[in-house]
């Protein structure tokens, strides 16, 4: 058996595992789905109103919420993995229930997909002859398929997380503002989330969802810290801690926040200053491999017609 085949046959029996996997699922006596099932038999249909869609959008969630229980098991889902990607999620500000679910089913299906793909790519077009380059190619795909989702949920949380300490100096001083005028920290909070609506979605947000959680009936101090896990940056780490120790201990927040504003642009003209030094650095190569070779062509250009006719004159 050569080693083609080999992996061709190892993929196949993958794809037979994992549809095996979804039949037993399916087949399998589940309580709570019977329970759902009877519940939303008594409810009058509706699907009649819905636009077609929308009606499409129901059946894909639906195609989730049956394939996701297995698929979550299948890709390790199980233990304490779900609550750091949970909280990796919450850092993107995915918070649907089903985007974990999504994750696990994105991860398998591409892992198995992309090597299938790939195998016939290259079964179709002959470039591909030798068996160590159709291996490391399905290898390669596989590999695609597994840490694509981990790319792109990683490229969404720096996005994030640029985009609220970008807005965080700004909230600082409305926050500040609003406690200094007479408002309380609670009323302050609510009121600068609801300001920074239009110009600040993500940090409007975050401060809306602690807005809620105090009105919910949340202590102070953890609705502030799981305002901290949401986010996960540094500088809101820093004011959580500074208005959690204003609060236990009695002191002025008002004041802690204006020490806190002086540190933190303190902190943003020395980020600036490092970003300035580097720059001389960074543009060293593009000057020497794009700019250094257009300049001596421009410069040297005619000095070398000129001596090549002379050259030839003289010959």
């Amino acid at each position: 058996m050569t080693t083609s085949t080999l992996i061709f046959s190892v993929l196949v029996f993958a794809l037979v595992v994992v549809l095996s996997l979804a039949a037993l699922s399916q087949w399998l006596p589940n309580p709570g789905r019977d329970r759902l099932a009877r519940l939303t038999a008594n409810r009058p249909d509706q699907t009649e109103d819905l636009s077609a869609w929308q009606r499409a959008q129901t059946r894909l969630l639906s195609a989730l919420l049956w394939f996701g229980p297995w698929a979550a098991g299948l890709s390790g889902g199980e233990g304490s993995t779900p609550s750091a990607l949970r909280l990796r999620f919450g850092h993107a500000g995915w918070r649907s229930p089903m985007a974990l679910q999504i994750y696990f089913i994105s991860k398998t299906v591409l892992t198995l997909l992309l090597p299938i793909l790939a195998w016939g790519a290259m079964e179709t077009q002959a470039w591909a002859t030798e068996n160590t380059l159709r291996m490391a190619l399905v290898i390669f795909a596989a590999a695609l398929g597994y840490y694509l989702p981990d790319v792109l949920l990683n490229w969404r949380i720096q996005r994030r997380q640029l985009a609220l300490s970008h807005a965080f100096p700004d909230a600082l001083d409305l926050l500040r503002l609003c406690v200094q005028a007479g408002l309380g920290l609670d009323a302050a909070i609510d009121r600068v989330g609801r300001e920074m609506r239009h110009a600040r979605p993500e940090l409007s947000e975050e401060f809306a969802l602690t807005g809620l959680a105090l009105r919910g009936g949340s202590s102070r101090a953890d609705a502030l810290r799981n305002l901290s896990q949401r986010v996960g940056l540094k500088d809101i780490d820093a004011m959580v801690s500074m208005l959690i120790q204003a609060d236990r201990f009695g002191t002025s927040v008002s004041e802690s926040l204006a020490v806190h504003a002086e540190a933190l642009r303190t902190q943003r003209r020395l980020r600036a200053e490092e970003a300035g030094a580097k720059l001389p650095v960074k543009l060293l190569i593009p000057l020497i491999f794009c700019v250094f070779p257009s300049l001596l062509t421009v410069l040297l250009g005619p000095v070398v017609v000129t001596l090549a006719r002379e050259f030839v004159q003289t010959v």
